[in-house]
């Protein structure tokens, strides 16, 4: 390694004849030397918007990073009486019992993981495309007011509460009204000779077959018109110099989007994916504890739900944090090979 020498960070003055530091050296100099002043002085000066900041770090410090000392209890005895803290350390005895414990825990374990990737992977496969879809198509309405009455429509369901949705969602496929009856997409798939007069019946909620399609529909009409925001501002961000240019070349409306629209909004495609592809695991107990029960555990029964009857109907709270520990580490894992992939495949990535 070569030794860094004083003329190294000088220049030479030869009207002098004598060696003066280098101006630009001795502007990072200043900089490093009082990066903290500046710092606390940009602080001052946008203190309004620092202010704002409080209650998201408060809302991060209370609900996301406090609780991880809780994840201790995967490691630990459980103990209603005793801290976690003072609980006496079981290694990765919890962790054993559900991955190679050849009980009755450990096979539903196995079933809920295998549920959660199925229906996350569905969720992917069929719902991602579905906002790009929908921008496309907001992107093509010239009316102003259609396309935000269109816009409305598609974003209302996001804005309703899961109890709601899942509720609407109840009617419609199970009863026609709050008593009994059969729902208005139950009696339509009857019609139609999709689905057997005594599913439409018995509920299709109750059947272990339908219960994935209603999942995966539901979450689509959810929360598809909300996601294709961000896309959409992609698209309107795109110069119409390259519209103009692709209509000279001859191109229709179908060749824009392909050659077009398509790359432009390609690195927020890939972003938005490698997002999605990080909550791939991460299904939320509450919709799917509203619409699956007993007759649909084959199906429905998920990581979340798993861990939520364990954690606290039957308080073994070690072996719910364990499950969630390993859902979580997979997670993390697809995030980071979806980022790698992307980095490599198409030079754009979250890191």
């Amino acid at each position: 390694m070569k030794k860094a020498n004083a003329a190294d960070f000088l220049i030479y003055d030869e009207a002098a004849g004598i060696y003066r530091e280098d101006p630009e050296q001795a502007v990072r100099d200043d900089v490093e030397k009082h990066y903290w002043l500046h710092v606390g002085q940009s602080i001052v000066k946008d203190w309004r918007l620092y202010l704002m900041l409080i209650p998201m770090i408060l809302v991060f410090l209370f609900w996301r990073y406090f609780p991880m000392y809780e994840l201790l209890g995967c490691f630990k005895v459980s103990d209603e009486v005793l801290p976690v803290s003072e609980q006496l350390f079981s290694g990765f005895s919890y962790f054993k019992r559900l991955l190679v414990g050849g009980d009755d825990l450990s096979a539903e374990f196995w079933r809920a993981m295998r549920n959660t990737f199925i229906l996350s992977f569905y969720g992917l496969c069929f719902g991602f495309p579905m906002p790009i879809i929908l921008a496309l198509f907001f992107n093509e309405v010239k009316s102003n007011i259609a396309r935000s009455v269109y816009q409305v429509l598609t974003y209302l369901p996001k804005f309703m509460s899961t109890v709601v949705m899942t509720s609407l969602v109840v009617m419609l496929v199970k009863q026609g009204s709050l008593t009994s009856g059969m729902g208005i997409v139950s009696q339509a798939l009857a019609n139609l000779g999709w689905i057997s007069a005594d599913v439409a019946k018995s509920g299709m909620l109750n059947n272990p077959e339908f219960f994935r399609p209603i999942y995966i529909i539901s979450g689509i009409w959810e929360g598809a018109g909300y996601d294709s925001i961000v896309f959409f501002a992609a698209i309107i961000a795109i110069s119409p110099t390259s519209y103009e240019a692709a209509q000279i070349d001859g191109a229709d409306k179908m060749a824009q989007m392909r050659y077009v629209v398509l790359p432009s909004i390609l690195s927020t495609i890939v972003i938005m994916l490698i997002t999605r592809i990080g909550s791939l695991l991460n299904i939320g107990y509450e919709k799917v504890l509203l619409l699956y029960n007993t007759n649909t555990y084959v199906t429905a029964d998920v990581v979340s739900t798993f861990a939520q009857r364990y954690g606290l109907a039957g308080a073994a709270k070690g072996i719910a944090s364990a499950a969630e520990m390993m859902n979580n580490v997979v997670g993390m894992l697809l995030v980071i090979g979806a980022n790698t992939i992307a980095r490599k495949a198409s030079n754009v990535s979250l890191y």
